[in-house]
């Protein structure tokens, strides 16, 4: 296991009816800015419980916060926050409504184009030296795991960006995670959900062997419930037990925790980053299509962990390469169990060559061109990579 720092200070008010405790967490005389995204918590009540928990404090809302959470918009909320006086963010909705809060953090006291942060990455804190603006907030939509760590994707249409950047405090000061506030979520929302989860899980689990167990077996954990109760949500979206334990499940995977000490891989992520500001896909279907075919292209690398995937989670048996084959086959059957489809084709995508020399451009220009714990996914690798991620097979899974 290698050396690492683990820092996760977000406090974490789970369960239903927790929102009511979100006023013990803000300072008492705090000016807050709600920051939202389509209005979807109008409806489901979300908005007005938070209003009438805060209508003792000084509150301004900014709405339109896009599922890929756009600069242009984000931009604007800076300017408006700044006219506010705002010194405290409450995040309410998903992981990109959350994403957007952390830029806004960071952007409110800088002097500078709010581009350089974002192309800042994990170098932010030489970048900024001044305090972000606290921040908290209420999940409505598991998935990003940003509810308890401290990196943000964002998208800029004008250039056909999206990217990562984190820092050490941006970390949300608290996180309420309701259940019950995902009820409305719809199939496909819910489906994004437990496949982002999955895979955020899957890239710092099944890279290479790290002599890790404990981070192996949580890792195994969260992929297990994921794989019990995903399918449950998916029959009831009612379901509080279940959408409970997915709740936690994308928290947990993207916390810190697992991938503490140990190789981490992303290069689904990157690929289906470009993917996404390329064609407009949802953020969880680029990585249901990219990571089995990265899976298929890395095998040689990533078969004992593959063998050990497949047998402490899906119970294979056979002689290793069986297991290991098996795995990525039992992986992509999950995805597509929920609705989530695993081709460019099916989306009514067609690969062209130019839309490939754009996105291998893209992820050059990212500096995106070593993928993989390894960074030995050239870009010669991500362009078979999708290519392969193009057209459903004949014999691909129904």
């Amino acid at each position: 296991m290698e050396n690492f720092n683990l820092h996760m200070p977000t406090k974490i008010l789970f369960g239903k009816d927790q929102i009511q405790n979100i006023k013990q967490e803000i300072p008492p005389n705090a000016r807050i800015l709600l920051l939202y995204g389509g209005g979807s918590i109008k409806k489901n009540g979300v908005y007005d419980a938070v209003m009438a928990i805060l209508s003792d404090f000084h509150v301004d809302t900014f709405a339109g916060i896009e599922a890929n959470p756009e600069f242009e918009t984000i931009c604007k909320a800076t300017e408006y926050a700044r006219a506010q006086s705002t010194d405290f963010i409450l995040a309410v909705g998903g992981g990109s409504v959350i994403d957007a809060a952390k830029l806004l953090a960071v952007g409110i006291d800088y002097q500078g184009d709010l581009w350089d942060i974002v192309l800042a990455g994990i170098n932010l804190d030489q970048k900024i030296s001044h305090q972000p603006c606290p921040f908290g907030s209420v999940l409505t939509l598991p998935a990003t795991g940003s509810e308890m760590n401290s990196g943000s994707v964002i998208s800029r249409r004008a250039s056909n960006d999206k990217l990562f950047f984190n820092h050490p405090q941006l970390y949300p000061v608290f996180s309420v995670l309701d259940p019950a506030y995902t009820f409305s979520l719809d199939a496909r929302q819910s489906a994004n959900g437990i496949v982002d989860a999955f895979t955020h899980t899957m890239e710092q689990y099944l890279t290479c062997p790290c002599d890790a167990p404990l981070q192996d077996r949580i890792s195994e954990g969260i992929l297990q419930t994921l794989i019990e109760e995903g399918p449950k949500v998916m029959r009831n979206f009612q379901d509080y037990q279940a959408r409970s334990q997915v709740m936690w499940c994308a928290a947990m995977a993207l916390n810190g925790l697992i991938g503490a000490g140990v190789a981490q891989d992303w290069s689904t992520h990157m690929i289906g980053h470009e993917l996404t500001a390329v064609y407009g896909l949802d953020h969880a279907q680029t990585l249901a299509i990219v990571l089995p075919r990265v899976l298929e292209y890395k095998m040689a690398s990533k078969k004992q962990k593959l063998i050990q995937y497949g047998k402490r989670v899906w119970q294979l048996g056979g002689d290793d390469q069986t297991i290991a084959d098996a795995a990525i086959v039992k992986t992509e059957a999950f995805f597509r169990s929920l609705g989530v489809k695993t081709y460019l084709s099916e989306y009514n995508i067609s690969l062209s060559d130019e839309d490939l020399a754009q996105i291998l451009a893209q992820l050059k220009s990212h500096q995106m061109d070593k993928l993989g714990e390894h960074g030995d996914i050239l870009l010669e690798d991500s362009k078979n990579i999708l290519q392969s991620c193009a057209v459903l097979p004949e014999t691909a899974l129904a």
